[in-house]
């Protein structure tokens, strides 16, 4: 978007040219705050033509959104017998090494629904899916976390109920696709949810039924399917991936992109060339239960030395296809536990 146009001026006594880009500096944490001013303000921060404004200019910044399990308040901190976890969502701001926690959606406030998914799209983080956390049903529910107004509202529901699938969200649209349904049989479907219009549509099938699948969006141009297991081929792990086009609008098969046999959930990222990369094989120190989320040039890497190992969080500088040295950073004890998925929000 080129220009705005404003009937009145936005900020009264200055140019809207000046006005513009007073509001357009301001930080995202500022945003709600500023949104209460007046209608045309809260119009304006609630726009997505005002996060494509920051973005073009450079304003945005994009936070780590990780999934983690907590007990008595904290992430890992103590149980009580027979209290299980509850999930919710940490947010990291690599600009200032911040730490935060998302409020609870209302219709779950003790914990989000197990093994839900997340994408980011147009500044807003959205969940789906996933098991009821008290009667372990899966479900079919879909969140939206505002940044701007920093509320959770409640999208249309998936078409049906899946769990362990790939997701992955390109120019405000969230895409789907494989999993299993409530009667565990793994799924070949694909849909695409258009977060403006608050609609679901069909993509086609996958090529085959992909379980415990992991989705990866390269660019502005495809959206992959990686790995993942048939009904009657439980746990083991396909090699191949199905990629959906976003220009063509049809699928095609990619051959022996990922290791048979290897379990492909949160540690797919894309390497030297824009090709895919496990985290795990990283370094030693984050060989078990790796996730990494890019920000930017650089990316947030998590995982654990050995199975039950203290969980690190590392920096990795990524330039022209190259992966930096990683880098330790310190970490509140009450974010400090193993992250389950995560991925990250430019706001």
């Amino acid at each position: 978007m080129e220009s705005f146009e404003f009937s009145t001026e936005l900020v009264p006594g200055l140019p809207n040219e000046l006005g513009l880009e007073c509001l357009t500096r301001l930080p995202y944490t500022a945003h709600r705050l500023a949104s209460g001013v007046c209608h045309r303000w809260r119009d304006f921060f609630q726009s997505p033509d005002f996060h494509y404004h920051r973005k073009k200019l450079g304003y945005t910044q994009k936070v780590a959104c990780l999934v983690q399990a907590f007990s008595g308040g904290t992430v890992n901190g103590p149980k009580r017998p027979g209290e299980l976890p509850s999930y919710g969502i940490s947010v990291f701001e690599s600009l200032n090494r911040g730490w935060y926690r998302l409020p609870p959606v209302p219709k779950y406030p003790n914990g989000l629904p197990l093994f839900f998914q997340l994408a980011s799209c147009e500044e807003k983080l959205v969940v789906m899916g996933g098991w009821n956390p008290v009667s372990y049903d899966p479900v079919a529910d879909v969140f939206i976390y505002d940044f701007t107004t920093q509320q959770w509202r409640q999208g249309k529901d998936m078409p049906s109920k899946r769990s362990f699938f790939a997701i992955g969200a390109c120019s405000g649209r969230v895409y789907i696709a494989g999993g299993h349904d409530e009667n565990k049989n793994a799924l070949r479907t694909a849909w695409v949810y258009d977060l403006r219009k608050d609609e679901w549509d069909q993509l086609g099938e996958l090529s085959k039924e992909r379980d415990e699948c992991e989705g990866v969006v390269i660019g502005e141009d495809e959206f992959w399917v990686v790995s993942g297991y048939g009904t009657e081929r439980q746990g083991q792990f396909d090699g191949s991936a199905d990629v959906y086009e976003f220009k063509s609008g049809e699928w095609r098969v990619a051959e022996g992109i990922w290791e048979p046999g290897q379990c492909p959930r949160s540690s797919v990222g894309i390497g030297k060339g824009g090709k895919l990369m496990n985290w795990a094989e990283l370094n030693t120190a984050v060989r078990v239960g790796a996730r990494g989320i890019m920000l930017g040039g650089r990316v947030l890497v998590t995982g654990s030395e050995y199975q039950g190992g203290p969980h690190g969080f590392y920096m990795v500088e990524v330039k022209e296809g190259q992966i930096g040295k990683l880098e330790k950073i310190n970490v509140p004890d009450e974010f400090s536990g193993f992250v389950q998925s995560g991925c990250f929000v430019e706001i």
